[in-house]
């Protein structure tokens, strides 16, 4: 079939997505004479960098993540830290937890009480009256009570006088330490909510209250620490497990080694084990979920804990619930049914990709390199990752003690003031207000540098989001020239050049800079939409309608299809870039041009392929997933002893799949990447030549046979 042939046959098409190449014989593959592309974008990129880099300077100064660990008490000193008189006092103690259920614990995001650090929480019930009646009997009584009070505290003083100076707390009740903090020791008995097996108990006050009360007081401080309560477990955790959790991602990279390499030499075989290991691993998922489902249903829990009265996050409390296996059985059932319908419907298409799969691997087999570059990828990944979580964590961690005014009544007109707790007593509001209190509220402050930590914000996470999408860019890029440099050898590998990789990664960051600065910011940019839409969602949930909820809906189908097109576009366009060193528009203007003219081939080969890779992934994640789920649940005893003291199992459960899933796409993108490359390379070669020996096809015979192009010198011969 020659050129002219091709021509005649589509010429509306040609019309309209620009002409097709002509023959070139200078044409050798990769132009080596380039110039820069993109200038401006590049400057504008690297100016970011630079803003970014101060950014992170400023905020290193400014702030403490201490702050984000350790519990604070009302004078705004941290318990626990190392080199202070709290150091060893690491537990935060309320005087009064009753107070907790004032409304101005959400409106001021602090409860209304004084707080001090302790060393431990009390364990028994005692009012300050008691103590002081039996402190005339045995003075051990009141070093017992004195823990729990400020050290300024004398045990003389009348209850009078001792509210107004707010010196020790009324009373004490049994509590343990939860989140850094003295919460009440609940439990049952005969089904009845009880505290140190009472029901009841004296307030220091002269009042009774119930155990009812307690609770809905410390459910009032959960309110405000639940979040932080998840971010602490889950810390635990992560110090807990983390050696384990590298030991499973560097055994799923050895895995994802292993495929790749296998690839080469039996692709068609590896396909079938990818098919039978993922159905396997997912139906391994609906069998334990079935076996948690029918045990929950055989024996359902009834004993009241800590998570049915409020005062513990509630997400380990899905995993006690029968609905909740019985909803992740259904969801695996789904998955499996639909890979095998795709494995049904889509047999051909598959085999055309499985030979692609295996022109990607001679490919890589003759660049190995390339099997490296994903490690490259993932330390400039991590660099990124870690530069926006520390300076995300310093710039939350900005400014100075503010202190505010809080009313344990909620009848002071100057409540929610800022205070200064030196002098505070000395001032008019204490006077106007009689019991209030000058207590730390958070760290803030006025400065310019201060009014803008918002702003910061966001430009950290754009900023995050721009360096993400162009590390990924720039791997595509020097990937797409390596691939293009073994295409458009006549004779592989002898006309191969030296380091074809670090040639095209040369070229991609000397050169093409600006280009791929340009196409990761269009991605940035949908995805920075993409979280105000969810920010704005989450804002807004209370105040939705119907139609709000539906228009929600749209604009995140839109934008998920929007995203996905670019990074489509984004691809083939970094293929044009690496070729023939032109500017990002006039690249993705070619390459949208040449898949618009060959858009059969394109359907045939190219969603097909990443799924097969897909279903990789899957079996890498999957794999790594299984062995980490018994490992971490004590259910691999034989081979080692997983972690016993560990808050939520799926915590380094669900980093291990995450992790892993990340591994294999880095490597499988290597030859998600050769196969499109060569593709796009393959398109091009059938404009430009026409299999005469005068102008020969680069490409290999079965890829020629399964797009039915006839080469005139195998016809000849």
């Amino acid at each position: 079939m020659s050129n002219t042939e091709k021509t005649a046959d589509t010429p509306s098409e040609e019309e309209d997505f620009g002409d097709p190449r002509t023959y070139d014989p200078d044409f050798k593959g990769p132009v080596a004479n380039r110039s820069c592309t993109d200038v401006l974008c590049c400057m504008i990129f690297l100016l970011c960098i630079i803003g970014y880099i101060v950014l992170g300077l400023v905020a290193w100064v400014h702030g403490d993540p201490r702050r984000a660990t350790y519990p604070t008490d009302s004078q705004g000193h941290f318990c626990g830290q190392k080199g202070t008189p709290n150091e060893n006092k690491t537990i935060l103690f309320y005087f009064n937890l009753l107070r907790c259920t004032s409304p101005s614990v959400m409106l001021n995001l602090q409860c209304p009480t004084t707080q001090i650090c302790v060393s431990k929480c009390p364990e028994k019930f005692l009012t300050y009256v008691e103590m002081q009646l039996l402190y005339t009997k045995d003075k051990s009584y009141w070093e017992d009570y004195r823990q729990f009070c400020k050290t300024t505290a004398k045990p003389a003083k009348s209850l009078t006088q001792l509210l107004l100076d707010d010196d020790c707390p009324t009373a004490i009740f049994p509590s343990k330490p939860f989140l850094q903090r003295c919460f009440p020791d609940f439990s049952t008995k005969n089904g009845t909510l009880t505290i140190g097996s009472r029901v009841v108990f004296q307030d220091g006050n002269g009042k009774t209250r119930s155990v009812i009360e307690l609770r809905d007081a410390a459910n009032g401080i959960n309110k405000l620490l639940d979040a932080k309560s998840l971010g602490l477990k889950v810390f635990e955790d992560y110090a807990t497990t983390w050696y384990w959790i590298l030991i499973g991602l560097t055994i799923a990279m050895f895995l994802s080694w292993i495929f790749l390499i296998l690839l080469r030499f039996i692709a068609g075989c590896l396909f079938w084990v990818f098919i039978i290991g993922v159905i396997g691993i997912i139906g391994y998922g609906i069998w334990y979920c079935y076996q948690e489902y029918t045990k929950l249903q055989e024996h359902p829990s009834s004993v009241l804990t800590i998570y049915d009265i409020g005062i513990q996050t509630s997400i380990s409390m899905y995993f006690q619930l029968k609905q909740t296996w019985f909803t992740f059985m259904i969801i695996l059932c789904i998955i499996e049914v639909t890979v095998i319908l795709m494995l049904i419907f889509l047999r051909n298409r598959i085999r055309v990709a499985i030979i692609l799969l295996k022109e990607g691997s001679k490919a890589i087999g003759y660049i190995p390199s390339t099997l490296v570059y994903p490690a490259l990828t993932f330390i400039l990944l991590s660099i990124c990752i870690c530069y926006w979580v520390v300076t995300a964590v310093f710039l939350a961690t900005s400014g100075v003690p503010v202190y505010k005014v809080i009313a344990p009544e909620g009848h002071c007109i100057h409540e929610n003031q800022t205070c200064d707790p030196e002098i505070f007593n000395t001032t008019e509001i204490a006077k106007a207000c009689p019991g209030a209190l000058c207590n730390f509220a958070f760290y803030g402050g006025k400065s310019l540098y201060h009014q803008y930590i918002p702003t910061f914000h966001v430009y950290n996470l754009f900023v995050f989001l721009w360096l993400i999408n162009f590390v990924i860019a720039l791997g595509q890029c020097a990937l797409a020239g390596a691939f293009a440099t073994y295409y458009w050898a006549m004779k592989k590998p002898d006309d191969i050049p030296r380091y074809p990789l670090f040639t095209s990664f040369g070229r991609a960051i000397r050169y093409h800079t600006g280009s791929l600065a340009f196409g990761s910011l269009i991605i940035a940019l949908i995805q920075m939409f993409k979280i105000i839409l969810e920010y704005l969602d989450h804002r807004l949930k209370r105040t939705q309608n119907t139609l709000s909820k539906f228009l929600k809906c749209c604009l995140r189908c839109c934008f998920w299809c929007l995203e996905n097109a670019i990074k489509f576009l984004n691809r083939n366009a970094y293929i044009m870039i690496a070729i023939y060193g032109r500017n990002f528009c006039r690249s993705a203007k070619d390459a949208f041009n040449l898949l618009m003219r060959n858009v059969l081939k394109v359907a045939v080969t190219d969603e097909v392929t990443y799924f097969v890779l897909f279903l990789g992934k899957i079996l890498v994640a999957g794999s790594i997933g299984v062995l980490a789920f018994l490992f971490f649940t004590q259910r691999l005893p034989v081979i080692a002893q997983g972690p016993t003291s560990l808050n939520y199992y799926w915590v380094p459960l669900l980093t291990v799949i995450f992790g892993s899933y990340l591994i294999a796409h880095g490597f499988f993108s290597v030859y998600a990447m050769c196969v499109e490359t060569i593709f796009i390379c393959f398109l091009e070669d059938l404009e430009r030549n026409d299999g005469s020996p005068a102008r020969p096809y680069y490409v290999s015979q079965p890829l020629l046979k399964i797009f039915n192009v006839e080469n005139p010198q195998t016809k000849k011969q």
